[in-house]
């Protein structure tokens, strides 16, 4: 009896010990999710200090927190184009900020049209006499793009400039499938309609290679219009066209190449990088080696509230998939940015919406309720503008018909107008496991799809029906909104993608520009004269769990962030590994038709999330129990 007390003691002190140990967790995890805003008054002469060590998006994803406890990489780092944008505007007119510093050591990437916008914005602090340096050790298409706009560019010795271009190879998987013996059951429109080609296909049909290899070309011709008119001096054409004979007649030092060739100024590492901007702006307080006098983007941000004069225009953005049901920030899910529609609705204030799209689609049902959200904002009058970002194409374009006026930029990629729906079966992956199915039917559809002993010819025809009528319905959509003919929209359609310039002349946009452009349309289609109305971003709220693990974790370790060329280059591979991941998770767990422009992703500088409110079917029990 004694020992069983003392053991009973035991088992209480654990017990109190734990509870204790996670109470100080949570209430360290408050203190840090409490005290992580940014302080105003931290602001001081010297640089505006951008820290680039992650993405640009136009909505960061929420955190998600199982994800972030189980998983062993650390998540990418977001950074919010518009958040961007306006601390620039700010260093340009406060007189505080003397100089803006570009850190692009471990810059991850970007959509090419949020790039172009923040080079704009560079200039825009060199017109008002501030100058801009850049600092990385090597400098790659989207780094490049945006150092270009800077007064000086340094680059450390062991680095250099390497700039690729977009293509390059995508996965095919009609091998995998067909060794697991898993059958990816397709119904799909659109002659261009790729998306779904690596589950039928082991290469790329001559249509995908027609419509890629015509917006490439558009969006890499962007790229170095951009470049060029930035940096006037920087001699490309030899290093793209003959990238390993220059690299050996430079004997491999690529830093000085960049400098042979214009690309950069100096030749630095980071300290004596520091060093120089400090004897620019002055040194920071407690005068670190290489250190300088600096404010982050965010307390600056911090430190000047937003314009809130005149009537609101609201800004709904549609960022990432088109899930259905309801999730955080990053995902555009049909109920949630639904909601936050009809919600802006009651605002009587409220004179008009600009729907910011950076999307590559998804589900037809999320994107129809969204679409019909806007329909309802029309019919009260107010005047819908969209603004499409980097990409808006399939289910993107979907959710963009209802509006009066779309902008788009030359760079943003568009179109797909195309649906298709997929169901893997697997009766001949059971079979290897000696598992058969057999049984009896009422009707011809009863079971059906019957993923475990075929999908039937009868449900074949039907569902192929179904997504007929669903691209149908797409081409009227459309065809409405652009005042065309149902045969004219489908001369266009057929899921091939367009970049933004060539989707003017074809009518699906109507004019070149960004969301300033857009915000102006609408005030003017609300008869609001300048300076009578600001702009309100309406967003969907992280959970309360989101945002304290947030605060809780450290920042992203320097290490996930690739420096040099060679890192570049693993990153590049791990990209790919996570697209391939993506693709299988799709294949497994899509859930209804889909308008979706898969293939868009990898030139859009979408970042590869995992996506929300998504079930495991069992393709991916399958995909997890063989590997």
């Amino acid at each position: 009896m004694a020992f069983m007390k003392s053991v009973w003691r035991f088992l209480v002190v654990i017990k109190d010990g734990l509870a204790l140990l996670f109470l100080l967790i949570f209430f360290f995890a408050l203190y840090a999710f409490l005290s992580s805003g940014p302080n105003p008054g931290v602001v001081r002469d010297g640089a505006l200090y951008l820290q680039f060590d992650g993405v640009v998006s136009e909505q960061p994803a929420a955190l998600d927190p199982v994800d972030a406890l189980i998983s062993q990489r650390v998540p990418v780092r977001e950074f919010r184009q518009r958040d961007i944008i306006r601390s620039l505007d700010l260093a340009a007119r406060d007189d505080r900020i003397k100089a803006v510093v570009l850190d692009l050591d471990r810059f991850m990437g970007g959509g090419q049209t949020s790039l172009a916008a923040i080079g704009d914005r560079l200039d825009a602090v060199k017109k008002a006499g501030k100058p801009v340096y850049a600092f990385a050790t090597g400098y790659s298409d989207d780094g490049y793009q945006l150092a270009a706009h800077a007064s000086e560019i340094w680059v450390d010795p062991l680095g250099g400039v390497m700039p690729t271009g977009p293509g390059g190879s995508r996965l095919y998987y009609k091998g995998l499938l067909d060794q697991l013996g898993v059958k990816a059951n397709v119904y799909r429109v659109g002659t261009y309609k790729s998306a779904v080609e690596p589950f039928l296909r082991s290469d790329q049909s001559p249509e995908a290679k027609e419509a890629t290899q015509a917006f490439y070309d558009e969006i890499w011709g962007q790229w170095r219009a951009d470049v060029a008119k930035a940096r006037p001096k920087a001699k490309l054409d030899a290093l793209l066209t003959d990238p390993a004979g220059q690299a050996e007649a430079a004997k491999g030092d690529l830093a000085q190449l960049a400098i042979t060739n214009g690309l950069v100024d100096k030749l630095g590492d980071r300290v004596a990088f520091g060093t120089y901007i400090a004897s620019k702006v002055g040194k920071d307080r407690a005068e670190t080696i290489g250190g300088f006098a600096a404010t982050k983007s965010d307390a600056l941000l911090a430190a000047h509230s937003p314009d809130d004069d005149g009537a609101p225009i609201g800004v709904i953005t549609v960022a990432g998939e088109i899930v259905d049901g309801k999730a955080g920030p990053g995902t555009a899910a049909g109920d949630t940015i639904a909601e936050l529609i009809y919600q802006a609705l009651e605002d009587d204030e409220l004179k008009a919406i600009v729907l910011r799209v950076d999307s590559p689609g998804g589900s037809v049902t999320a994107s129809e309720k969204i679409r019909l959200a806007l329909e309802a904002a029309k019919k009260k009058k107010l005047p819908v503008v969209v603004s499409m970002a980097n990409l808006a194409a399939s289910g993107g374009y979907w959710v963009s018909t209802p509006a009066t006026t779309i902008f788009a930029e030359p760079s943003t990629i568009t179109g797909s107008i195309g649906i298709f729906g997929v169901i893997p079966s697997g009766r001949d992956a059971l079979a290897k496991w000696g598992v058969t199915s057999d049984g009896v039917k009422t009707t011809p559809l009863a079971g059906e799809p019957d993923v475990f002993g075929g999908v039937s010819p009868v449900f074949d025809r039907m569902a192929q029906s179904v997504i007929e009528k669903g691209y149908r319905d797409f081409l009227t959509r459309v065809a409405t909104s652009r005042k065309k003919t149902v045969e004219q929209v489908d001369a266009i359609g057929q899921g091939r993608v367009w970049a933004g310039g060539t989707a003017r002349q074809l009518g699906l946009v109507d004019r070149m520009g960004d969301l300033d452009d857009a915000l102006a349309e609408a005030a003017k289609l609300a008869k609001l004269d300048k300076g009578d109305w600001h702009p309100r971003y309406i967003d969907p709220q992280a959970d309360f769990a989101s945002g304290l693990l947030g605060a809780f974790l450290p920042q992203p370790a320097q290490s996930q962030a690739p420096a040099d060329l060679f890192a570049h280059a693993a990153w590049q591979q791990q990209l790919m590994f996570d697209r391939m991941a993506a693709d299988l998770q799709m294949l497994a767990t899509a859930k209804g038709a889909q308008v979706r422009c898969l293939e868009c992703a990898g030139v859009a500088g979408v970042p590869v999330r995992k996506e929300q409110n998504r079930s495991d079917g069992w393709f991916a029990a399958l995909l997890r129990t063989l590997s």
